[in-house]
């Protein structure tokens, strides 16, 4: 791993925050990300770069050239997105952490109003906010909080069903708890940040909580970071197993977890089944459908069995007419 020199004007010996930025493949839009990173009204904070082994590194140095005297700025093989994070909280020195995405934005006060939020008299852990997505025609304006919300208190329950959803480029987090939990489990590529807020949540007794305020903007994109909602769903599933084989969880919780499991794998293969759907692999198309019915049984999974089976060319010219009428291209779920 290379370390490049940095700026100890910025990078104080012991800075508020350590802003941490895994770069995969964003070397387009790096630079609009450090700007919102540098155009924040709270100052106090470090930024570290971690190139993960990617492809366009000659492009993506040239694209942060101009800040590579303000940044901590590391090279590793590519390892995935948790790595990278891991590897910059390594060398953080912040008493606070912020996790961005290279590809996403932060609105100008996104520190100084999480920064009061995690220190006031709640005694938070971890705090988010909302974002609103940009890039994907048929999702720009909508927020993470309409699409995914959060409702109530956040505990590892709630985080289990589904019910809290925390945005990764939106979460401010004491640096301390996150060490002592274990960072990211890197045998989760898709999905070690879900990973983490568990582990938070249960191990740490984590106090977490979010506001409701628009303070990111989340860029939807063909290969961004969460660019696969399939892979995505598959990657809970995973930390579910996981969390499944833990002894100390109560039978609300197990409860819990048992019907989050069968949600997700039927989102899955719901998705499945209209990609299949599109492509013209009928076939596919309702062995998927049939899985999805098998965990949840419904009368519309039965009528798109039913019509696949009678009239499938049919099926999916629908199909296509009801997507490009609801806009439903957007590559995040």
């Amino acid at each position: 791993m290379a370390t490049s020199k940095t700026n100890q004007s910025l990078n104080k010996p012991n800075p508020t925050v350590s802003v941490i930025i895994p770069a995969y493949k964003v070397a387009p839009f790096i630079r609009e990300t450090l700007d919102s990173v540098f155009a924040q009204s709270f100052t106090d904070f470090e930024v570290i770069v971690i190139n993960d082994g990617s492809p366009d590194t000659v492009e993506l140095e040239n694209a942060i050239e101009r800040y590579r005297h303000a940044i901590t700025y590391l090279k590793q093989a590519n390892q995935g997105a948790g790595a990278a994070r891991n590897a910059g909280l390594r060398v953080a020195r912040g008493r606070f952490v912020a996790f961005l995405d290279g590809d996403d934005l932060w609105l100008p006060n996104f520190l100084n109003e999480q920064l009061k939020l995690i220190q006031s008299d709640g005694g938070y852990d971890l705090v988010y906010a909302d974002a609103v997505n940009f890039g994907d025609p048929a999702s720009d304006g909508r927020t993470s909080m309409e699409t995914n919300p959060s409702d109530g208190e956040v505990t590892f329950y709630k985080l289990l069903c589904g019910e809290c959803n925390v945005i990764t480029s939106a979460v401010v987090a004491r640096k301390e708890l996150i060490m002592r939990v274990g960072l990211f489990d890197v045998n989760f590529p898709n999905s070690q940040d879900f990973d983490l807020w568990l582990r938070l949540a249960k191990d740490a007794k984590a106090r977490i909580t979010y506001q409701r305020r628009v303070l990111v903007r989340r860029r939807l994109y063909q290969g961004s970071l969460a660019s696969d909602s399939v892979k995505s769903l598959e990657g809970e599933l995973r930390v579910l197993e996981k969390v499944s084989r833990r002894a100390d969880l109560t039978s609300r919780e197990r409860a819990a977890l048992e019907r989050t499991v069968v949600v997700r794998r039927t989102s899955a293969e719901v998705i499945r089944g209209k990609r299949f759907l599109l492509s013209g692999d009928f076939a596919d198309a309702v062995r998927s459908f049939e899985s999805a019915n098998a965990c949840i049984s419904s009368w519309k999974l039965r009528l798109v069995l039913w019509s696949l089976r009678v009239a499938p060319r049919v099926t999916r010219q629908v199909y296509r007419v009801q997507e490009s009428r609801s806009g439903n291209t957007s590559i995040r779920a």
